[in-house]
Parts: structure tokens; sequence; C-alpha cells
């Protein structure tokens, strides 16, 4: 054990040198566009590849082993499909999207709606940015904490420390750098540890007999509690659908084909990822009695694995968690300096002055975050508090901004206040306020209460006010959606 840490840990010194050294010294960006969009010069694949990192972050490479560990092959649909469903909505979009050409979701929405509702927007954005990056801060901490036996806060300080060091010197070119570089790690280890999981498990058919011998009859489900597990699709799918960072990355592509292109190949690719880290977790039945303490992943490594091989594991998973962290804080800053900063308080602001406000937000996002993580310490508790705020209070007026004319601005801000009042209110019954509530969180009424209740908002509003003919016609014109 002792020797596994050494190594971890000397490996790990090793790997923030170099990708904090690259973002330091690499050429810096002179804009705004530069800072947060690398300028539009990135190729389809890099920005495929930094869009699966984003992704494919702790949640995947410790939860979703963790859940089927437990439940089986149904854990797939609690990451796996609400990721599915959103890249699928996303390929629908992604061309609309680019064609658009703004730099940010807000700037997007004012043009489809006016200020009001970008604003609104700009501040959900911030709020779902700063808590997913605070899950991510959790994921690190736990890991940290299990792995290397450290403190868990001190271990939270000391990966956010890291991920806020490259992403403030290096903004979203030094994002996409690292994503790149700790996706080929995280690969590398997630084949490796599935290696050993297979091999020491004695593979699929001792699962599927053991599995028998517990009475685990759902074992090799997956459709087992199928209507729990449509709540993670509804509520993780449209929230990660409309997620900012990932449309800053369809955002930064060369050209709106780029953005498709990118879009349907890390579709592809992420069946067999997740359905790798899935069936890892299912082999650890074979491995362990219970669950391991620490969870499945830090359970093989520790006790199956030689020393260095386990410390290049090590790094393999941080590099995950980071990456999916980098691009949240980067987002999270982009929303604070362009649609907060520069276009409600100084829009005469000049460039220099945009990029010292971009690399303060970086901070300020940072630091809320791991606030956050050192209170909260549950990946899937934080990670649903912020989809849930994100995709009431604001998929339906900006996903029907694309194809509805009759859609106006106050029906857009109604639909956003209530779904923003929706899930803050669920939010305090979660924290112990004693409030009356009709259906219990969490579950797949309180979803499709918030969402059709939304919807309704919208549809109902927008009928009753004024029509914006002109202002419709030429966003959805702009946005071409029908030529595919």
């Amino acid at each position: 054990m002792a020797s596994l840490q050494i190594f971890s840990i000397t490996l790990l010194a090793i790997y923030v040198v170099l990708i904090v050294g690259s973002s330091i010294f690499s050429k810096k960006s002179d804009s705004v566009e530069g800072y947060f969009l690398a300028n539009r010069s990135l190729s389809f694949l890099a920005l495929a590849i930094t869009f699966i990192a984003s992704w494919w972050g702790a949640g995947s490479a410790i939860e979703t082993a963790d859940h089927s560990y437990q439940n089986g092959l149904s854990a797939f649909w609690i990451y796996g499909m609400p990721v599915l469903f959103s890249t699928g909505l996303l390929f629908v979009f992604a061309r609309a999207i680019r064609k658009v050409g703004s730099i940010t979701q807000p700037q997007l929405l004012e043009e489809r709606y006016g200020k009001a509702p970008a604003l609104m927007l700009s501040v959900l954005i911030f709020l779902f940015m700063t808590i997913t990056a605070a899950s991510q801060i959790v994921g690190i901490g736990i890991f940290f904490e299990k792995f290397l036996h450290l403190d868990y806060k001190m271990s939270a300080i000391i990966g956010t420390g890291i991920v806020l060091l490259y992403s403030f010197f290096g903004g979203f070119k030094a994002v996409v750098r690292t994503d790149i570089i700790q996706f080929v790690f995280l690969l590398s280890a997630s084949l490796l540890v599935f290696a050993y999981a297979y091999y020491y498990s004695g593979g699929i058919p001792t699962i599927k007999s053991i599995a028998d011998t517990k009475q685990l009859t759902h074992y090799f489900s997956f459709t087992h509690q199928i209507s729990s597990n449509m709540v993670y699709i509804i509520t993780f799918g449209s929230a990660w659908m409309i997620q900012a960072n990932v449309w800053q990355r369809i955002s930064a592509a060369r050209s709106p084909q780029d953005a498709r292109k990118m879009i349907g190949l890390s579709f592809l690719v992420y069946i067999p990822l997740y359905l790798m880290v899935t069936f890892t977790g299912m082999l650890a039945l074979g491995l362990f009695e219970e669950m391991p303490q620490g969870g499945v992943i830090s359970g093989i490594i520790n006790d199956y694995m030689p020393p260095f091989l386990g410390a290049l594991i090590f790094v393999g998973i941080c590099s995950a968690i980071m990456s999916t962290m980098d691009s949240l804080i980067n987002t999270g800053a982009m929303v604070l300096c362009v649609d907060i900063y520069k276009n409600k308080f100084k829009p005469e602001a000049k460039q220099k002055q945009l990029l010292i406000i971009g690399k303060l937000g970086t901070i300020i996002v940072t630091l809320i975050a791991l606030v956050i993580g050192l209170e909260i310490r549950s990946i899937l508790k934080v990670s649903w508090l912020a989809a849930d705020l994100l995709s009431t209070g604001a998929f339906v007026p900006l996903m029907l901004g694309f194809i509805w004319k009759r859609g106006t601005t106050i029906g857009a801000m109604s639909s956003m206040v209530f779904g923003t009042i929706f899930s803050l209110y669920n939010l305090a019954v979660a924290l112990g306020a004693k409030l009356p509530l009709p259906w219990e969180i969490g579950t797949a009424k309180h979803v499709l209460i918030g969402m059709l209740g939304s919807a309704l908002v919208y549809f109902i509003a927008s009928f009753l006010s004024k029509q914006e003919s002109k202002r419709s016609a030429s966003f959805i014109a702009k946005a071409d959606l029908k030529r595919q």
C-alpha cells in the first residue's frame, strides 16, 4: 500500500507539472473569443475528444461502476442513457446552434427573446456550472481520500487547485489540450481496470452464476426499474442537452458541418465507453463480497493490480475527474465575463479588460464550487440538484425557440421563472424545509410536473402576449434547422 501511494503521488506530481507547464508556456489568448473558443480554430476530432472527456468524468468512472456493482446492467441508465439521449438531440440541433454563431447561450437567447430572458439564463447557467463543478470536486476529494488516505477536505482542495492552475492560464485551448491528454489517460485506465476485473472475476459466466446464487434475478436486466431510471433520462438528459459547456464546444467548431460531425462521433464513442464502465462494476461482483471501502475502482486498483500500474490507473481516473471539472469552470467563467459583466454592466469593455475578468471569473467559480463540494459529499445528489434547476428552468424556451415562431419574450421569462421557483422549492424541501409537497422528490412524477409545467406556462404566456414575428422569424431563418 505504501509503495502504491508513493508511486501515485510521484506520477501525479509529474502529470501536474506537465499539464500546468504546457498551459503557462503556451501562446496566450489575446481576445475573449480566443480565451473561451480558441478562435474557432480546432478540428472536429479535437473538439469531439474534449466533448467526450467533459461528460465522461467522475460520475462515469466512479459512480457508474459502484451502481452497476449493486444494481447490475440497469445502472447504465443513470449516466449512459442520459448522455446518449442528450447527444442524440444535439445531433439534430448542432448545425443550427453553430449557424447562429453566438459565443454563449445567453447571447443566443437574447437574439431570440431579448435581454431579460438572457440575463435569467446567465444566472441559471452560472448556478448550474458552479454546482456541477462541485460534484467533480466531491469526486476527486473522495478518490484522493480513499486512495491516498488523505483528509477529504485537503484532497478536494489539492485536486481543485490543480485544475484552477492550468484553466486560469490557458483558457479553453488549455482545457481542450488537457482534455485530449486526460481522455487518453482515462481510456487506457478504464481498459486496464476492465481487463483485470474480467480476468480475476472469471468473466461473465461466473458473474451470472454468482448473481443466481445471491438471487439477483435482475442483475443482467437492462430494463430493471425502468420507471425509476426514466427520471435520470428526463432530468439529466434535458439538462445536459442544453449544458453551456457543451454548446461552447459546438460554437467553437470551424463550421456547422464540423459541429455535427463532432456530435455524431461522440455519440458512437459513448456507447462502448459507458458499457465498459458498467460491466467493470458488474464483474466486481466476483471480486468482492460487499462494496469495497472507497468504491469498486479503488478496490480493484488496491487489491488486484501491481503498485506502479495501479498508480498509472490512479492518474488516469484523476485526469477524468479534472477534465470534467475544468470545462465546467471555464464555461461558468465565460458566463460571468461575457453575459453578465460585458453585456449587462460594461458593454464598452476592451479585450484586455475582459480577459482579466475572465480569469477572475475562473477563480470565483472555482472557489464557490469548492465551498459547495466541501459541504455536500455526494456526487449524484449534487448532480441532481444542478440538473433539476436547468432542465425545468431553461430547456423549454431554449429548445422551442429554434422551432416555434409564436414563442415570445414574456413566454420565455414566465417559463424560466416557473421552472426556477419549482426547482428551488423542491431543493428547499430536500434540505429539510417543512413545506407541503404533493409528490416525492426525485421521482418521475416530480420531473414530469416540472417539465410539463414549464412547457404549459411557455405556451400560455406566449399566446397571451404580443407576437414578435420579425425577431422570431429572423432567428429561426438564421438557425435554418430544416436544412440539416
